[in-house]
């Protein structure tokens, strides 16, 4: 059996830096709350590529799938369970040196809608928590559509169907009861409709540098961050990450410099294919594995084994507004007017 992964720090530098793989599951692009998924993750771990290559052997072996190349599904497949459980276990090959950032996405589409249209997402999850218990299934769905096609860069119809969509939603929120702080919110919104506007303009000239509805690229943010904080030495971590459409040269710069602005010491960002560094397959396990774990924990059938597995891998600075699950996976329980980003 390959050792614990207790000393992955070893034989990951480079110039000075922390090296790090990264790799993400559950990208439906800028349709988040009508694709297949209802949480993204992006995962991380800092293991050298001599000891994550032993692991994805050691994780054949165990499976013994003829399969060419392995992903989470093989590991979630209930006869797979006692591999599952290795790789997660505190006495297992990757605790301590991964993470997952995890996206709980129609709380993301609100937390933009309401960050967008206000200059402040601090109301956004008042707002969430209210949805469905307060307005019901129909009009909360109704309501998280209409946010989720104001934001998208593409639509198909008139320019401002889109606009006049996400202002009948709001419109019927606020026929609805609720509490006082809600119908407040719900007031501010809509008489944001100049910002709507613009916002649609804008978007006219050109598809945006940064989505407002694409997960990952602050999640990689949020990923330098937690191994740059975990570096007493005072290295910065550079990234290594499966190639993605997303990660053009202007965005990979964009993330630089924003990480930079924040204070965070990151050395880059290199893309590979995954199948050439065993890391990343690390990384694109945990990442589905995730997803699952806490996508069954959201819609409330969730396995308690896995989540409590699951949980010391989460990164606090999760975006998740579910009020239940969110302790569950260890995120600290939010206040109500105040933002979890």
């Amino acid at each position: 059996m390959a050792g614990n992964g207790e000393d992955g720090e070893r034989a990951v530098t480079g110039g000075g830096f922390l090296e790090v793989a990264c790799d993400e599951s559950g990208s439906d692009g800028e349709n988040l709350t009508g694709g297949n998924t209802d949480v993204f993750a992006h995962a991380s771990v800092r293991l050298p590529v001599e000891t994550a290559a032993a692991y994805v052997q050691e994780i054949r072996d165990r499976i013994r799938s003829p399969a060419e190349e392995y992903k989470a599904n093989h590991l979630l497949r209930e006869k797979h369970r006692a591999v599952l459980e290795w790789l997660l276990a505190p006495a297992g090959p990757i605790h301590g040196n991964a993470q997952v950032h995890l996206i709980e996405k129609a709380y993301f589409v609100v937390d933009r809608a309401v960050d967008l249209l206000l200059g402040d997402a601090t109301e956004a999850i008042g707002l969430y928590r209210a949805g469905r218990r307060d307005f019901g299934d129909a009009l909360w769905r109704e309501f998280l559509a209409a946010a989720n096609q104001l934001l998208r860069f593409r639509n198909g119809g008139e320019p401002g169907e889109p606009i006049d969509a996400f202002f009948r939603a709001v419109q019927a929120l606020r026929c609805a009861d609720c509490r006082p702080e809600v119908a407040e919110t719900l007031h501010r919104l809509a008489a944001s409709r100049s910002r709507a506007d613009s916002y649609r303009a804008r978007l006219l000239d050109g598809p945006p540098l940064i989505p407002v509805l694409n997960p990952l690229l602050p999640a990689i943010v949020g990923t330098a961050a937690h191994w740059s904080a975990s570096e007493r030495s005072g290295r910065s971590v550079r990234l290594v990450h499966d190639r993605q459409n997303m990660l053009t040269p202007e965005r990979i710069a964009w993330i630089e410099e924003t990480a930079r602005r924040a204070g965070i010491g990151f050395a880059g960002l290199r893309l590979v294919h995954s199948r050439l560094d065993p890391r990343v397959q690390i990384a694109d396990y945990l990442a589905g594995i995730a997803r699952k774990i806490a996508s069954d924990e959201l819609n409330g059938h969730g396995d308690p084994a896995l989540t409590s597995l699951l949980r010391p891998y989460v990164d606090p600075a999760s975006v998740w507004g579910d009020e239940r699950s969110r302790p569950l996976l260890g995120q600290e329980p939010a206040p109500e007017r105040s933002s979890v980003r």
